[in-house]
């Protein structure tokens, strides 16, 4: 039987768990942070989640296979490195854009892509491992 204390904290820090990853990735390309901090703070999320309700309720919870997340992710980069070679310049060359949101501007960026694509793999990747562990350590009980 779980816990009903961790599952009760897992529901109240779960949304802030994320929102601080949010946080991270958004801020980690001028300062600490960045896809791949942010990217472990939201697997760690899972974990507590996997401690509190299981494996299947994570899968389901999570919404889609994490290897499909390592492969967005991964494409995501492959795509940001290689834009720049279609543009005559060299591979990993930052380039920038304006993108109007409402009445204002936001300068949006390959490195700030490139960040999220590493999020994506890295919450792809850990839990993968983390899913495949409490599933071959539950079996054996």
């Amino acid at each position: 039987m779980r816990s009903l204390i961790l599952r009760t904290a897992t529901r109240l820090l779960m949304p802030l768990l994320m929102l601080f990853a949010l946080f991270l990735l958004l801020r980690g390309h001028n300062e600490p942070g960045g896809g791949f901090v942010g990217g472990l703070v939201v697997a760690a999320t899972f974990v507590l989640y996997v401690m509190a309700y299981g494996v299947p309720a994570a899968r389901r919870a999570l919404m889609i296979d994490p290897l499909t997340l390592l492969g967005i992710g991964l494409l995501v980069e492959l795509s940001t490195e290689t834009a720049p070679v279609l543009f005559g310049r060299t591979f990993m060359t930052a380039m920038w854009g304006k993108v109007s949101v409402g009445s204002s501007v936001i300068d949006v960026g390959t490195p700030l892509i490139f960040d999220i694509g590493v999020f994506l793999a890295v919450i792809g990747v850990v839990l993968t491992i983390v899913f495949t562990l409490a599933e071959a350590s539950s079996s054996e009980e």
